[in-house]
Formats: structure tokens, C-alpha cells, sequence
């Protein structure tokens, strides 16, 4: 069962780039740097049930991109239930209510957009679901740099490090194939549009071509957490006339890796 919503572009960073460029698809970020994993907290009440059925709860609200559908596509390629929420419905939850799912995914778009749509105890429930109730985190794209520490209303899962740009950001670049490396595989060509480096928290499992991380994976407080700069979810259509040397069938495995490990709580290999 699913309740859907909306969708957007990616893109900005803690400073003032609110924006993610055209293409008839979007998909990105914010943020800034530093890290060092929460210690774990307490233990608390037991959330409400969550149907096992529907063990993840992926934001499709304001500031989010075309990149829901292609999260939505993952999930019900992998026989994954899941419910949406929009920024009114996240908003109206309570960390306990939050802490019911196993996964929340909050998927490319604009986070300063999706963190000032919700209301300003949101992003501390969200934190509170994740470090005390254990619930695990996929942020891609703009959900990582939601999910790290910003002042447009982020998560701070990282312990107040926050995420920058890709460096091709600054080169005037907004869509690229890159290629990722891994520790232990070889690269795969991936679709990244203005999404982060996430340099200063957590495990890499993929590096930029720049060595920079692309994909990080850590504890925070009880729960699990994965931030991708990249989208290894995206379709085919939206390459458009890039060059792409990796089928997308491969990357969007890859994808569904990620997610399984996300929900989980298994890490990836990583350096």
C-alpha cells in the first residue's frame, strides 16, 4: 500500500545555492563537513507497531525530486512495502510513531526545501527515531545533506558534520556520469546531479573520482545510516544525452544493495 505525493530537484548547500538545475528530472542536495559517531543513548519506550509489510517510510514531500519514483521503482522491484509521507504528514509524527519503521528514506530533491517544509520538532523526532529507537536512514542526494548537520532544519545524524558539493559543482557542473570506486569491485559509472561529497563521518564505500567519498555508511546513536552523493537508483531517461558505460540495470542493483543494507543495518564493504 502506498500513499503517494511529490517530487523535485536536488541541490543546494548550507550557504545559499537553493537550486538543482533543470532537466526534466532532478535530484540532489546540501551541506558541509567534520564527524564523529553519537554515543548510544538510552533506551525508550517501545514505538506503535508499524506493519511489518510496510517496514520503511520514504518522504516524498516538499523540496523532494522525480528521484521518489525511482526510490519507489527500487522498492517494489525488491518486493519492499512502504508508505510515503508528505511534509504535513512527517511533520504531524511523533518520534515514537517514527520509530516504528525500520527504514526512513529521504530521497533527492532540495534540502533546504524539505528541511524548512517541515515544522521545526521534526528534524529533532527524526533524530530521535534513528539514535534512540534504532530506526536505520538512507539519505541520497538531498537527504544526505538533510540528514547531516544544517541549518536549514537537518537531522544532524553526523554529530555536527555537515556536507559540501562535489567538487565539479564548483567547476560549473550540475549533471555527470562519475565513476565510483570501490574497495573490493570494479568502478561503476553513476548519475550524480548536484549532490555531496561526504567527507568527515562514517565508513566510505564509494569514492568520487577526486577521492572524495560518494557513499558513507555509520552507526548514529541505536540506528544505521547511508548517505550516497549519487544515484545509482536513476532510470535510463534521465541520462538523456550523457555518456554512460555502466548498463543502468547494474547501477540500479546496485541501488537495491544499498537499500537492502540500509534496512538491514548491514554495512557494505567499504575502505
Amino acid at each position: 500500500m502506498v500513499v503517494p505525493l511529490l517530487f523535485m530537484p536536488c541541490g543546494p548547500r548550507w550557504i545559499v545555492l537553493a537550486a538543482c538545475v533543470t532537466a526534466t528530472i532532478l535530484v540532489a542536495g546540501c551541506g558541509s563537513r567534520s564527524a564523529q559517531m553519537d554515543s548510544a543513548p538510552a533506551p525508550v519506550a517501545l514505538p506503535p507497531a508499524v506493519p511489518s509489510a510496510q517496514p520503511v517510510l520514504l518522504f516524498n514531500g516538499t523540496g523532494t525530486s522525480a528521484d521518489v519514483g525511482a526510490v519507489e521503482a527500487v522498492l517494489s522491484g525488491m518486493g519492499i512495502g512502504y508508505i510515503t509521507a508528505n511534509s504535513a504528514q512527517l511533520s504531524a509524527m511523533s518520534e515514537a510513531q517514527l520509530g516504528g519503521y525500520k527504514l526512513i528514506i529521504v530521497p533527492g530533491g532540495n534540502s533546504i526545501d524539505i528541511g524548512e517544509s517541515l515544522n521545526p520538532g521534526t528534524a529533532a523526532n527524526l533524530q530521535a527515531a534513528v539514535q534512540q529507537y534504532g530506526v536505520h536512514y538512507l539519505g541520497i542526494c538531498a537527504g544526505a545533506f538533510f540528514g547531516g548537520y544544517s541549518v536549514y532544519n537537518g537531522i544532524d545524524l553526523t554529530g555536527g558534520v555537515s556536507f559540501d558539493f562535489y567538487a565539479d559543482e564548483f567547476l560549473g557542473i550540475h549533471q555527470e556520469m562519475v565513476e565510483l570506486s570501490f574497495p573490493n569491485s570494479s568502478p561503476l559509472n553513476v548519475y550524480w546531479q548536484d549532490g555531496p561529497q561526504l567527507s568527515g563521518w562514517g565508513e566510505v564505500v564509494a569514492k568520487f573520482p577526486d577521492g572524495t567519498p560518494a557513499i558513507v555508511e555509520g552507526a548514529s546513536g541505536n540506528g544505521f545510516v547511508i548517505f550516497t552523493g549519487v544515484h545509482p537508483e536513476a532510470p535510463e531517461s534521465w541520462m538523456d544525452t550523457l555518456m554512460v558505460t555502466t548498463p543502468v540495470s547494474v547501477d540500479q542493483a546496485y541501488a537495491a544493495a544499498i537499500v537492502k543494507a540500509a534496512l538491514d543495518g548491514t554495512t557494505l564493504p567499504h575502505f
